[in-house]
């Protein structure tokens, strides 16, 4: 299942090399401000959710921006039939976070 939601962007980080074992990494993570579950009234406020977001070439489209940054995300739900995850898929600042990083 596919869907868009506006997030901000609180950092990112690019990741790119081969571990001890040879096994090779290249990856963007993305970390948006996420609200705690206050329905239990034990928490509140925000917490930050980390997201993979293709390779580490990906942060240079996003690291010349001011952060935090606003932005719409296109998410999926994905399962592997006992488990979901929400994976993201693209991220697109909004107007007002280009305006902003244009001052």
């Amino acid at each position: 299942m596919k869907f868009q939601s506006e997030v901000k962007v609180l950092g990112m980080k690019a990741s790119k090399g081969t571990m001890e074992n040879g096994t090779a990494f290249d990856s963007t993570k993305v970390y948006t401000e996420t609200p705690l579950d206050d329905s239990k009234g034990t928490a509140k406020g925000f917490a930050s959710a980390e997201f993979t977001l293709g390779k580490a070439d990906e942060f240079e489209k996003y690291k010349h921006l001011p952060f935090p940054f606003d932005a719409v995300a296109e998410l999926e739900i994905v399962s592997n039939g006992k488990t979901s995850k929400t994976v993201m898929l693209s991220l697109k600042p909004t107007a007002r976070s280009a305006a902003s990083s244009k001052s």
